[in-house]
């Protein structure tokens, strides 16, 4: 097995600009009591009848997780009616099984103890590999790609990226709860996640193609990864599909959220990539490692009713009000693309802390984030849809 890094490169020379492809994590629940069901098998195995999800599903390390993916739309309307298809056809098969899909960043009480990796050769490996840190994270998240032509333009949009992360995820937030207790984060699932996984949370810059395949290479002559997807950044060069993949969200609880957010990174990557062209490297500065790290923790910490730092300026602002600056920076690309994005006035996060401390028991709290995923994922009628035949699915 080899990382092709030439191949990759070849990849990011022929890619299309801001081509999009959509990934949403779901948690596989027990209708009833809402704990976690290891059927990810089951599951796949009915997505395999269908002609759309044999290719479109796909699990994630834990046998409670199933993924969906848009694939390729050449724009972010073709990604997302193409996903909601994909959507209604799992809602409707996961029906059919007697289960039910919850969309938050992490499950309120579910003990990773419990948990139980996927078993293929491919998640064995991992969990060899990665012991604990492999047990430990039953987290769900939403991933973004962006199209980018050229490699070397391809690492300075992820470059540029880094310094959006914070705000990107505080938008996202939506995991308040772990062990039924609330975390007194906005985002727990990205301090199991990125504090623990190796090679995640945010690379450092890498400037130029050569710089990060040197790296990479290194990793891979060092028996470090074995293949691209060991790379868990928060972003980073997709090396098959030519794309720039955004990592850093939260699952959302609402089908609209999730794509209101994914409109926004969409916009961000091709807003970096067309200032790039127009400034070049020297108008677009990059920020530090420690200045992009401060901001995270505030992200997980405060989500998006909390303040950033602006470095530039050396003061501080209000995180919502960072998101109106990247909505009024992004019109141009959001407007030479045709993304229409309208944030939410309380995040998932926001919204299931407020019912907590009114009083709902966390039971009853994350019973309406499930019902609200089913009612906002899955178009109306979707569970009596769609049709099914024999599809051998690819191999992901």
């Amino acid at each position: 097995m080899t990382l092709d890094l030439d191949g990759a490169r070849e990849r990011f020379e022929a890619s299309t600009d801001f081509t999009v492809g959509l990934e949403e994590e779901f948690a596989i629940l027990d209708p009833e009591t809402l704990e976690l069901a290891h059927r990810y098998e089951d599951v796949k195995a009915a997505c395999d009848e269908d002609e759309v999800l044999a290719e479109a599903a796909a699990g994630e390390l834990i046998a409670s997780e199933i993924e969906i993916r848009s694939g390729r739309g050449e724009t972010f309307g073709d990604a997302v009616a193409a996903q909601q298809e994909r959507r209604d056809r799992l809602f409707a098969v996961v029906e059919r099984l007697g289960l039910a899909l919850g969309a938050m960043g992490t499950h309120p009480w579910a003990n990773y103890l419990d948990q139980r990796i996927i078993d293929t050769p491919h998640y064995n490996r991992l969990r060899e590999e990665l012991g604990y840190i492999a047990q430990r994270n039953n987290t769900w998240s939403l991933h973004v790609h962006v199209g980018v032509r050229g490699a070397d333009r391809a690492i300075a949009v992820c470059d540029r990226v880094r310094g959006l992360l914070p705000a990107l995820l505080a938008a996202s937030a939506n995991s308040p709860f772990l062990d039924r207790r609330d975390s007194g984060l906005a985002t727990v699932r990205t301090e199991i996640f990125t504090r623990t996984f190796p090679r995640c949370g945010v690379p450092s810059p890498f400037v130029d193609w050569d710089t990060y395949a040197g790296f990479v290479d290194l990793l891979e002559r060092t028996n470090s990864v074995v293949e691209s997807t060991q790379l868990w950044w928060s972003v980073r060069p997709h090396h098959s599909f030519g794309t720039v993949e955004v990592r850093i969200c939260d699952a959302q609880t609402r089908g609209d959220e999730a794509t209101a957010l994914a409109g926004l990174i969409v916009a961000c990557v091709a807003q970096i990539a067309l200032d790039l062209d127009e400034c070049g490297a020297e108008g677009c500065p990059v920020m530090a490692d420690r200045e992009v790290e401060e901001n995270l923790w505030r992200a997980i910490r405060y989500g998006a009713g909390g303040k950033m730092i602006d470095f530039r300026a050396e003061e501080e602002i209000e995180t919502r009000a960072l998101f109106e600056r990247l909505l009024e920076w992004t019109e141009p690309a959001r407007s030479g693309i045709g993304i229409d994005i309208t944030l939410p006035e309380r995040n998932g996060t926001e919204r299931a802390r407020a019912a907590f401390e009114d009083g709902l028991p966390l039971e009853d709290v994350y019973r309406g984030v499930v019902g609200e995923t089913a009612r906002t994922y899955a178009r109306v009628g979707a569970a009596e849809a769609p049709a099914r035949r024999k599809s051998r699915p690819s191999e992901r």
